[in-house]
């Protein structure tokens, strides 16, 4: 039954759906843009560009959402953890902007000098906005002060060693999956060095969930508990044995590229590695929305406004999942180096 106590868990599990779809379409076109710093020859750098051609800016779509349905649903989550981050917001949404403007220019550059000005302003775009996400993420994480339902912290408070280090990691585990959607998107030479890329991201990224699985519990003694003791150890043990099958999974994947015809096995495994580990930052998280002490009851939004949007949803969310599904599809297969995007 839909009811006050029910509802915050439903639009919980909304809005983590949300986060996860833009983590993952803009993740990997995001991460396209970073590997522009290892791949600096025009005609591979095009390619790469027209691999995502076609969905980056409908991958944006869930990110609008996202912060739509956080402003309805939870609107006091909202109206602490955006003043806690706003010069990283700031800074994000600047980055994303010229990613786009120079995604767009870069084709339409009439020197070789201005292409390589735009290619130069898509790379730091996607670098800077993947790291901002990132330092969002662990400034969430890190926890936020709240006092009264309102932020009581200073303007450099989503600054931490552990805020820098996620967002470090979220710019390397773009580039991560970006490697991998180009390996199945792509063939030849560039595939084959994105494939030598994805290996040496594949065991970074594999360093990097080890160091985070094991600094996140020591954040707060609510995250250690509910991973430590009591059925949290079952929880702990069955996340350690998914992520080592996925990462065998993955290395036996990217060993048989161009071998077999399933290229599009590295990414399949990049994604579901995505997913655990944003199953596990929800798992410590729950029942809270903004740790240590904010809960998704005590942020939500009256049971009539959560009501009213989750029809909202219920109409939105097959629309772009739909249309999503149908753009992908239509531009599906490998990208022929021949082809240029307007």
């Amino acid at each position: 039954m839909i009811n006050s106590h029910s509802l915050p868990v439903i639009w919980g599990f909304i809005i983590a759906f949300v986060i996860f779809a833009y983590v993952t379409l803009d993740g990997f076109d995001l991460g396209v843009g970073v590997l522009f710093a290892a791949e600096r020859e025009r005609p591979e750098r095009d390619v790469m560009v027209d691999s995502i051609a076609p969905v980056w800016d409908g991958n944006e779509t869930w990110l609008v959402l996202g912060g739509s349905f956080l402003y309805g649903a939870f609107p006091v989550a909202y109206s602490v953890i955006l003043p806690a981050v706003y010069p990283v917001i700031i800074t994000m949404l600047m980055a994303l902007i010229l990613r786009g403007v120079s995604f767009e220019f870069r084709f339409r550059a009439t020197t070789e000098r201005g292409r390589r000005n735009w290619d130069a302003g898509l790379m730091s775009g996607s670098i800077i906005a993947g790291f901002c996400q990132g330092v969002i993420l662990g400034a969430v994480l890190h926890g936020i002060p709240v006092s009264n339902m309102q932020f009581t912290g200073g303007a450099l408070r989503w600054f931490s060693y552990f805020s820098i280090f996620t967002g470090f990691a979220v710019v390397l585990a773009y580039a991560f999956l970006g490697s991998t959607w180009l390996i199945w998107r792509t063939d030849g030479g560039l595939q084959a060095r994105m494939r030598k890329i994805a290996v040496k991201l594949a065991v970074a990224m594999l360093g990097l969930v080890l160091v985070f699985s094991c600094w996140t519990p020591m954040l707060h003694h609510g995250f250690a508990q509910r991973w430590f003791s009591g059925s949290g150890v079952l929880a702990t043990a069955l996340a350690s044995l998914v992520l080592i099958s996925l990462f065998y999974g993955l290395f036996h994947g990217l060993r048989k590229v161009g071998v077999t015809k399933r290229d599009w096995a590295p990414f399949v495994f990049a994604i579901t590695i995505f997913f655990v580990n944003f199953a596990g930052v929800g798992y410590s998280l729950y029942p809270n929305i903004v740790p240590p002490t904010l809960t998704i009851w005590l942020a939500s939004s009256p049971v009539s406004s959560q009501l009213f949007l989750l029809i909202g949803a219920g109409v939105m969310i097959p629309i772009i999942v739909g249309y999503n599904i149908f753009a992908y599809y239509v531009f599906r297969g490998k990208i022929d180096a021949s082809a240029y995007y307007h």
